[in-house]
């Protein structure tokens, strides 16, 4: 994603730069995927990541602060970036850059913004009210991305928008019962509706992994479809996160709710190696 000329040009490069900070620190996952991604899509995604992450912050770190005054400062800040092009706030000058270079649709950050808030207010979900969060917080991140990937092609974009969602969901499904530990006895909050974490079992994990296998599939059939120039670096994250999710699938269900689980850098290198030769190979 390269910068206009103008006199505007540093900083919109320094702030793309804070994005790129803000994924390394945050995410070894996310950030080897992008650079797996093509040169020339980088940068937006490091803007997407950067921005949902200050987001993320602010309802599950910033507690002793007034959080509700913190994102709704946000989010006005957030559109203002969008109108005007541009914030002395670099993760958002990024993002808005990111934002009208790919005509990513308001409407998908709205819903994300709208999940952010439930955060700050609910902490039991039902069925409908998790299908709302997974959306706001997940799916449509995806296709902030799918925005990124297709760069114009909208065609293209509609016909994998129900497989970006579905990948987006399983990625944040996974995150659940990672954090499982830290959602429940740190922030108070169960995301799967009639799971009663205070007595979870075996079957109530594999009812979950179940169903985030089927969002898998579902992802992992658009992820052949994308463009070649983001194609390896999404198989990528999809592969970690199945990582993920077969090393949550064999610890004990007690466990999850003692401790985070994770996969190792060095494990990582190891899928990336591996999943470049069958990239490379047309295997995937």
């Amino acid at each position: 994603m390269k910068f206009s000329n103008n006199n505007k040009g540093l900083f919109d490069q320094a702030s793309i730069e804070c994005s790129k900070i803000t994924t390394k620190l945050y995410s070894t996952s996310f950030s080897l995927g992008i650079l797996c991604l093509d040169k020339s899509i980088r940068d937006g995604i490091y803007a997407i990541y950067g921005y949902v992450r200050f987001a993320d912050e602010i309802v599950d770190t910033f507690h002793g602060y007034d959080q509700k005054e913190l994102l709704d400062r946000f989010e006005e800040e957030t559109y203002d970036a969008i109108s005007k092009r541009i914030s002395l706030n670099p993760i958002l000058n990024s993002f808005q850059y990111t934002v009208n270079r790919y005509d990513i649709n308001l409407e998908l950050i709205d819903k994300f913004l709208s999940s952010m808030r439930t955060d700050l207010t609910k902490s039991i979900h039902d069925d409908d009210s998790f299908a709302e969060y997974i959306l706001g917080s997940a799916e449509v991140v995806g296709l902030m991305c799918l925005h990124v990937f297709c760069d114009g092609d909208n065609q293209q974009y509609e016909s994998l928008r129900p497989n970006a969602m579905k990948l987006g969901a399983a990625f944040q499904k996974i995150n659940f019962l990672r954090d499982a530990n830290a959602d429940l006895n740190g922030l108070g909050r169960i995301y799967f509706p009639n799971v009663d974490f205070t007595n979870f079992n075996e079957e109530m994990k594999n009812r979950i992994l179940q169903e985030i296998a089927l969002d898998f599939k579902d992802g992992y059939e658009g992820i052949k479809k994308l463009p070649i120039k983001a194609r390896f670096g999404v198989y990528l994250a999809y592969i970690y996160y199945v990582a993920l999710f077969k090393k949550i699938k064999n610890t004990p269900s007690r466990m999850l709710l003692t401790e985070r689980i994770r996969v190792k850098n060095s494990s990582k290198m190891l899928l990336l190696v591996s999943s470049f030769f069958k990239y490379r190979l047309n295997l995937i």
